[in-house]
């Protein structure tokens, strides 16, 4: 892994050329989820669409390990994300609300706490789960975006599988994506 890589410039001047606000400050970015004729939720690559209000861009997201910036130690998250941080859990949570709904329907908690935690455990890794791919794209773009060494990764991802577990309250429970997307 390269351990002092920063946020990718290129990233950073494509959206910025196409109007998108990369501080955060005036509006959250989105990813764009890809769908087939027949519906089916297509795997994000590493070329996405991002999108800030009526503003768009296709940028190509570099892997989670080229991107790691730095050794920060993120703060706790035992009572939710603090405010530097409150951007970076959003935009992973509003990826994965707008392929639950682009693929009609909410994936289970249980699901969505497995693959948080493949996200901690494997950042570069895969899985036959699309919404993983979506997760991961959520978390490159942020990084493309602001320095995130593993440390935070790790911490933001660990967060985001507890708080899918603590949502669960049976094997077809689908809260997590009920309530969160409730709230965005």
């Amino acid at each position: 892994m390269v351990a002092n890589a920063t946020m990718d410039l290129t990233v950073v001047t494509r959206l910025h050329d196409a109007g998108i606000d990369t501080t955060f400050k005036q509006q959250a970015l989105t990813l764009g989820v890809e769908v087939d004729a027949h519906g089916r939720v297509l795997p994000a690559g590493d070329e996405v669409l991002v999108a800030a209000g009526p503003n768009t861009a296709s940028v190509t997201l570099k892997k989670v390990s080229e991107l790691f910036a730095g050794t920060k130690t993120p703060p706790s998250f035992r009572d939710g994300p603090t405010g530097d941080y409150i951007m970076f859990f959003a935009l992973i949570e509003l990826t994965v609300i707008e392929c639950c709904r682009s693929a009609g329907r909410h994936e289970y908690d249980a699901e969505i706490e497995r693959l948080y935690t493949h996200l901690r455990r494997r950042p570069d890794g895969r899985d036959g789960n699309v919404l993983f791919s979506y997760m991961q794209a959520a978390a490159r773009l942020y990084m493309s975006v602001f320095d995130v060494s593993q440390a935070e990764l790790d911490a933001v991802a660990r967060r985001l599988s507890q708080s899918a577990g603590r949502f669960g309250n049976g094997p077809t429970s689908t809260n997590y994506c009920e309530v969160v997307g409730a709230d965005l």
